[in-house]
Formats: C-alpha cells, sequence, structure tokens
C-alpha cells in the first residue's frame, strides 16, 4: 500500500471517530447546558466537602479551577482537557497518554497499530479500543493519584459529629450545621445563598456579564464567559427559567485569614432548555422543569457580601 493510500486511510478514519463522537457530545452538552461547574474552595478546592441529607452521595471534583495543589491559592493552573485533572499527577500520567495515543495514530498512518494488517476496519476498531484503554488505564491512575494526596474527609452526622441545627426558609430550603463551625452562618446568610442561586441562573440565562460580576468571583465568571462563547459559537442560547430552591443543607463553612466560605449542597428545580439563537426553536434541554442537585461553595470577605466561587456537581 503506498504512502498516499495509507494517508487517505487515516484520513477517512479519523472522519469515522469524529462522526461517532460528536453527536455524542454535543448531546451531552445540550442535556446539561445550565450554568457550569468549576471553582476554587480556597485551601480546600481539593478536599471532598462533607456529605449531607441533600446529597448524601459523593461530590464531582472541581473539573475546572485556576489552583494547584501544594500552591497558593489563585496561582494559574494548566489548562484542562481529556487529561486535565490539576495535581503533579496529570502532566506525568497525560504525557504518557498523549505519547501512547501518538503512537496509535502514527503506527495507524504507517498500516500498524493494535490489530496490524487486518485491514481499515480492525484498524478503526483497534484505534477506538487504544483510545479506550488509555482513558481507563488514565481515570484509574488519577483517582488513585487523587486519593492518595486528599486528606479524608470529615462527614457529616459520623462518629463525633455535633447536633445539626436546621434553619428554613419560605422556599423548603434547610440548612444545618456543626455548632462548632467556624464561621457562623446566620438565617440572612441563607437568605442570600437562596438568592444568588436565582440571580446568578438569570443573569447566566440573560448573558449578562456585567451582573455575573456581581455574583460572582472573577474565576467563576471567566468560566461562565467562556461557556456563553461557546454557545454564540454554535448560534445557541441556553435559557434557564423558573429556578425553584426545594432543599438545601450547610455542608461546611471556615475561615481564611479575611476570606470566609461555605459550602451549600442545594436541591433545586429549574426549566433548562437550548435555543436557537435566531429562531428561538427549542434545540436541547426540556421544556419541563427538572430538578437539580449540586453543590456550590460562596465566599465573602470578612464584612462583605457572598459570592459565588465554585460549582460541583453530585455523582
Amino acid at each position: 500500500m503506498s504512502f498516499s493510500q495509507r494517508t487517505r486511510g487515516f484520513v477517512r478514519a479519523v472522519a469515522v471517530v469524529m462522526a461517532l463522537a460528536l453527536p455524542v457530545v454535543m448531546t451531552a452538552s445540550m442535556a446539561d447546558a445550565r450554568v457550569g461547574g468549576g471553582g476554587s474552595r480556597g485551601s480546600r478546592t481539593f478536599s471532598a466537602p462533607p456529605s449531607t441529607s441533600t446529597a448524601p452521595g459523593s461530590v464531582a471534583p472541581l473539573n475546572r479551577t485556576f489552583s494547584q495543589p501544594g500552591t497558593n491559592m489563585g496561582s494559574p493552573a494548566t489548562s484542562g482537557g481529556l487529561f486535565g485533572r490539576p495535581g503533579m499527577g496529570r502532566s506525568l500520567l497525560g504525557g504518557l497518554a498523549a505519547g501512547f495515543l501518538g503512537a496509535g495514530l502514527f503506527g495507524m498512518l504507517f498500516g500498524g497499530g493494535l490489530f496490524s494488517g487486518l485491514g481499515g476496519l480492525s484498524s478503526i476498531l483497534g484505534l477506538l479500543l487504544q483510545i479506550g484503554l488509555i482513558v481507563l488505564v488514565v481515570r484509574f491512575a488519577m483517582s488513585w493519584w487523587q486519593r492518595r494526596n486528599t486528606p479524608a474527609a470529615a462527614y457529616a452526622g459520623g462518629p463525633g459529629a455535633g447536633p445539626q441545627p436546621t434553619y428554613r426558609s419560605g422556599f423548603g430550603f434547610g440548612l444545618g450545621g456543626g455548632s462548632d463551625a467556624p464561621v457562623e452562618i446566620k438565617p440572612a446568610d441563607y437568605e442570600a445563598f437562596e438568592r444568588l442561586l436565582g440571580e446568578i441562573q438569570a443573569a447566566w440565562s440573560n448573558e449578562d456579564i456585567a451582573k455575573l460580576h456581581t455574583l460572582a468571583t472573577p474565576e467563576m465568571v471567566s468560566y461562565f464567559s467562556q461557556d456563553l462563547e461557546q454557545n454564540k459559537a454554535r448560534n445557541v442560547t441556553n435559557k434557564v427559567t423558573g429556578t425553584k430552591l426545594l432543599q438545601g443543607d450547610l455542608a461546611e463553612a471556615w475561615r481564611e485569614g479575611d476570606s470566609e466560605y461555605a459550602t451549600v449542597a442545594m436541591r433545586f428545580s429549574l426549566v433548562d432548555t437550548m435555543l436557537d439563537r435566531a429562531t428561538h426553536r427549542v434545540v436541547g434541554g426540556s421544556e419541563q422543569p427538572q430538578e437539580v442537585t449540586e453543590v456550590w461553595t460562596f465566599l465573602r470577605q470578612r464584612g462583605g457580601n457572598w459570592e459565588l466561587s465554585a460549582i460541583q456537581e453530585t455523582n
């Protein structure tokens, strides 16, 4: 087989892989188009927040953050991506994975690969299998590395946990916290969290970056801006309406210097739709209310107002 024939075969293989992957990526982005996750939780950015009655399961780690373990908070992190979790192991494992992937592509280009000599279809299947194996191995290794370097979280309701006083607003927002919490969270703070939930969703829906700057940290606004720009590039707009808080629990509250943090698990309902920017036709999401559970972290300078600092999804 000549070099040009191998090259054409490689291009066709890449086209097939992209054709298979693109609908999945688009479906995922359309189905989960509300305000995106990421951010920082100060020195606890890489520690799992305690579980609560609202979010009794595990919480996904922050997938976008400027923080790095073992460095001052706020130092820029390297970019994300398929192998983009921050941490010492990221660059090592990412480099190995990239090397294996590059070797697989190079081998396919020149007729090799996992299923060398079995034809074009086998080469495509071999490439997909190699990619899948690489992703599984890297994810397993990163999970191990994170568990090894993350201190164990103190779970609410566990041994030695203190009483859990509960505050309830008119929307049924119950926030509980241990009596030994370093930062005292008062009813006015709970009301501020509930208000921020609605105002941030509304500002996101209206693509109002100026308003988001008054509600969230600069890091979170940078993520919102990136996501909104991606929506514009796809010629769609995300409309989030009817946000209503159903239940909430204070997971933890703490102080770092003049900064105060509060991490809250919230279950809320909303209508999340993706519209064509020109015709306003619904192209994704659902016009029916859906319930979502997320963990939001709020930050304020002592005596100041609360701002959104991080969003984490629940598993």
